[in-house]
C-alpha cells in the first residue's frame, strides 16, 4: 500500500496468576543460583592459602558468566595493549609497606555498576593519584567522558588501559566527576574542552617483577593493573590467595587500581571496595598489565 496503516493501541491482559507464576519460577531460579554459589564459596574457602573469607555477597544470586557479563571485562585476556615507553624503576630501597590511601592519593571508591567499564575506573584512579602527586589537588575524575568518549575501547563491553591514557591525550584531558557525571550506560559523547580539570603528558608501562611494582608505587603513585576476578565474586575479608591453577594469570578480566602493599599482600581498589591479595606469587596475574600515566 502507498500509505502506511496508522498504528493501533494494543493493550495486553494478563491474569493475576499468570504473573505471580512468572515471578516463582523467577525467584526459584535466583534462589538454586544462590544455594549453588554457596557451595561454591565454600569450596574456594577450602581451597584458599590465604586468609580469606568467601561467602555472601551482593553478587551472589548471579551466574559465573553474568557476573563475568555484567562486570567484567574479557577483552584484557584477547586484545594486546598498545605499546607503551617502559617505566624506570627507582634505585635503592623502598618501604617495607606503604598505602597511598594514608598519603591522601587516593578518592573514595566508586561503583561501575552493571557496565565492564573497569579499565576506565582504573585509569582515572590512576590519573587521579598522578595528578595529586604533581600538582597538589585530588580531583575526582570522569569515567564517563572515557566511556563516551574512547572511540578506541567498547564502553560497557571492555577496554584496556593502553588505549584509555591515549584517548585521555586525544581529547585534551578530563572533566571532573561533577562536571560529566557516571550513568554506567554509553551515552553520546558530551566532552568539553572548556571543562578540562586535568591532561597527561604519556603514559608508561611498569615492570612485572613485583618487588619493582612495589617500589615504582611507593615512589611514583597508585598503578593501573589488571587481574583475574575469579575470586571476587563471593570475596568478603581478609588475604585472597587462590590456586595457580584456579585463578590463571593469563585469563585476566578485571582491571583495577593498585593503593599499596604489605608485607604479604597488597590492598587493590575495585568497584565493590577493597580486595586484598596476596604478594609475591604473582597470584591471579596482577603482575601482567601495570600502567601509568604521565603528569608533567
Amino acid at each position: 500500500p502507498s500509505q502506511l496503516t496508522p498504528p493501533r493501541r494494543v493493550v495486553v491482559v494478563v491474569k493475576r496468576g499468570v504473573l505471580d507464576r512468572f515471578a516463582t519460577l523467577k525467584t526459584q531460579k535466583r534462589f538454586r543460583i544462590f544455594a549453588e554459589n554457596l557451595e561454591r564459596a565454600r569450596l574456594y574457602q577450602e581451597m584458599d592459602q590465604g586468609t580469606a573469607e568467601y561467602g555472601v555477597t551482593k553478587f551472589s544470586d548471579l551466574t559465573e558468566e553474568e557476573f563475568r557479563t555484567a562486570y567484567l571485562n574479557p577483552l584484557l585476556a584477547k586484545l594486546p595493549g598498545r605499546p607503551m615507553k617502559v617505566a624506570s624503576i627507582p634505585n635503592g630501597s623502598f618501604p617495607e609497606e606503604w598505602d597511598w590511601r594514608d598519603h591522601g592519593a587516593v578518592t573514595g571508591v566508586k561503583n561501575q555498576g552493571e557496565c565492564g567499564s573497569c579499565w576506565a575506573f582504573s585509569v582515572t584512579g590512576n590519573v587521579e593519584g598522578q595528578w595529586y602527586l604533581h600538582k597538589g589537588t585530588l580531583i575526582s575524575l570522569s569515567e564517563q567522558e572515557l566511556v563516551d568518549c574512547d572511540r578506541i575501547d567498547e564502553a560497557c563491553g571492555g577496554g584496556l588501559p593502553s588505549n584509555a591514557y591515549q584517548a585521555i591525550e586525544k581529547l585534551g584531558g578530563l572533566e571532573t566527576e561533577r562536571d560529566y557525571s557516571y550513568q554506567g550506560f554509553e551515552q553520546k559523547c558530551g566532552f568539553s574542552k572548556e571543562k578540562v580539570a586535568v591532561y597527561i603528558n604519556s603514559s608508561v608501562a611498569i615492570s612485572t617483577d613485583e618487588n619493582e611494582i612495589a617500589a615504582w608505587l611507593a615512589k611514583n603513585g597508585p598503578i593501573s593493573i589488571a587481574l583475574n576476578a575469579f575470586a571476587m565474586q563471593f570475596y568478603r575479608k581478609g588475604i585472597s590467595h587462590p590456586f595457580f591453577v584456579l585463578c590463571n594469570p593469563w585469563m585476566i578480566d578485571h582491571a583495577v587500581l593498585l593503593v599499596g602493599y604489605e608485607k604479604s599482600c597488597g590492598p587493590v581498589c575495585c568497584a565493590c571496595g577493597y580486595y586484598y591479595l596476596y604478594r609475591g606469587s604473582h597470584a591471579c596475574g596482577m603482575n601482567t598489565m601495570c600502567s601509568s600515566a604521565v603528569v608533567n
